[in-house]
């Protein structure tokens, strides 16, 4: 039934009938909209940047499974878009609102702006323009419906008024509906054919060495058990992508690890000695592919996938499989009976033996610096049982993805899809999701330079993480590269690659958060225990060797 109320109103209202805990915004924008959350429990967290809030409403959706709002005024709407395009390629249902120019302002050269429709269209599902009140609520809701159905992603609204006030601030008769399936992801379950699941069901039944690789949309669609399921009913080996990490334990005799680029190289041995791969919620993208060569082009393949249009992208499908992973993989299951253990199931466990055996040495060593793999055991030894672990890009996930196991069934592992210094900013809207869970982050210390200041906003707004920056004061991923291109030429590469020492522990301190500084690695596990039980965010630097680098991907 419609009601007299402020677009602001309408905001807020529709806002916390979707679930909405945190807004995350640069000023000045929806300055009433702002106020009317206050007066609804919704939490204001101001922030740095326009990037930093939509990195913070990305990480919040991705733990919470549920859509995030950033939002900011004209002059900061590029600075927005740039911070969606981690949530396009995370799957991240993000709500993003921007303000613009008054209608007799605009193509005249109005003050601080740009046309934004050609900013967020290559960031976003869909990106609209509302300029009168009477829209907002069939736009809003139409945000929250493209934002989470199907592959989730962003979903933008361009406000008229430099501060979007054009829309807050009249009044109208508006009817307030919220539509709970789209308060989460998935909105939605669609089932795949019966007849392609069959298919996939036989292809699987004749296959001698069939493997898994488990995606993000076992993440999204909460399918782990179910792909433990099928593995454990056809005796066969698991591997899975970043975003798939959390699918099943590290300590589970299947799993062989992560598969692609960021890799072990067991996985990518199982994958590319595999005579069919079932991919399961994952694209066929280069990561994941390690750029297209594991598996062999030409190996047959089983999808699964929520966006039809993945279906045999890279790997033209034996079996594509449109729909949910969960509503799949119970139906698949429903087909299939159990087999035993193999020859090619020994196999694939003895490739992972070799792989533990040849790591060992490191994770263990007492070098100062300190390794990085023995940061990640430490990290391993330490994680709470129900902690999200949250990883920038680059070596922050190499080291995270591959090194550091994740032992018990609620522990989460949220990464970077691929913006450097998305890691911090983005475990703070992690919990803001989850208030209640631990939240780790790993990033170096070239992630943490982008979004240092954030510091002080996790301080004022009470988000307790704790931060590990393996600091190498380089970027460490760049220097080898770097270096080689300099062997037979003068002149000093460091210039490209490394970064002053300065201490992120003392900063933290002086922003009001936990500082530990971490030379030897005898102290690493009592520093990240005292940093969990602080009240208060806090910030353990691992003092790391920059000429440790993280192995290079296995290629057939």
């Amino acid at each position: 039934m419609p009601h007299k109320m402020s677009g602001a109103r309408f905001l807020a209202e529709t806002f916390h009938g979707y679930g909405v805990t945190h807004v995350f915004f640069v000023e000045a924008i929806l300055r009433r909209t702002l106020m009317e959350l206050e007066s609804l429990g919704v939490r204001r967290v101001l922030t740095h940047s326009e990037k930093a809030a939509a990195y913070m409403a990305d990480g919040y959706a991705r733990a919470g499974r549920k859509p995030g709002v950033c939002m900011a005024q004209a002059v900061g709407a590029a600075n927005l878009a740039s911070g969606l395009q981690e949530p396009l390629l995370g799957r991240s249902p993000v709500i993003a609102l921007t303000g613009r120019a008054a209608l007799q302002a605009q193509h005249r050269h109005a003050y601080q702006e740009v046309p934004h429709a050609p900013l967020f269209t290559a960031v976003t599902k869909s990106s609209v323009e509302v300029t009168a009140l009477e829209q907002l609520p069939r736009l809003l809701r139409q945000a929250f419906r493209d934002a989470t159905s199907g592959m989730p992603g962003p979903a933008h609204l361009d406000l008229l008024g430099h501060q979007a006030q054009a829309i807050e601030n009249p009044e109208a008769e508006l009817e307030l509906l919220v539509e709970p399936a789209h308060a989460r992801i998935p909105a939605y379950r669609p089932a795949p054919e019966l007849e392609a699941v069959r298919q996939a069901a036989a292809a699987l039944a004749r296959a001698e060495r069939p493997v898994i690789v488990a995606g993000g949309g076992v993440t999204t669609s909460s399918a782990g058990a179910e792909v433990v399921a099928l593995a454990e009913r056809l005796q066969i080996p698991v591997a899975t992508s970043l975003n798939g990490k959390e699918s099943l334990l590290e300590t589970h005799p299947l799993n062989v690890g992560l598969v692609g680029r960021y890799s072990r190289w067991c996985a990518n041995r199982v994958v590319s000695e595999a005579d069919l791969v079932c991919y399961i919620g994952s694209s066929t993208g280069e990561m994941v592919t390690n750029a297209w060569t594991v598996p062999c082009p030409g190996t047959p393949t089983i999808q699964i996938n929520i966006d039809p249009t993945e279906l045999g992208r890279s790997y033209p499908a034996a079996v594509g499989l449109g729909g949910d992973a969960k509503t799949a993989l119970q139906m698949l299951l429903r087909e299939l009976p159990a087999r035993s253990a193999s020859a090619w199931t020994a196999r694939a466990q003895q490739y992972v033996a070799d792989w533990r055996m040849e790591l060992e040495p490191f994770r263990t060593s007492d070098a100062i610096p300190i390794r990085p793999e023995r940061l990640c055991k430490e990290v391993t030894d330490c994680l709470p049982s129900n902690a999200i672990l949250v990883a920038d890009t680059g070596y922050s996930a190499i080291w995270s993805s591959t090194m550091i196991s994740l032992t018990h069934p609620d522990q989460r592992y949220l990464r970077c899809a691929g913006s450097l210094g998305w890691g911090f900013p983005g475990s703070l809207g992690a919990k803001c999701a989850c208030p209640d869970r631990p939240v780790v982050c790993l990033t170096g210390d070239g992630g943490f330079w982008y979004h240092l200041s954030e510091l002080e906003t996790a301080r004022r707004c009470g988000i307790h993480t704790v931060t590990l920056v393996n600091n190498n004061e380089a970027l460490g991923q760049c220097s080898g590269a770097l270096r080689k291109m300099y062997t037979n030429r003068p002149g000093r590469s460091e210039d490209l690659w490394s970064f002053s020492s300065v201490s992120f522990s003392r900063i933290a301190e002086e922003m009001g958060c936990l500082g530990i500084r971490v030379e030897r690695p005898d102290e690493i596990a009592p520093a990240i225990r005292r940093a969990l039980a602080a009240d208060r965010p806090a910030v353990v630097e691992v003092m790391t060797d920059v000429n440790c680098p993280a192995p290079e991907p296995w290629t057939p």
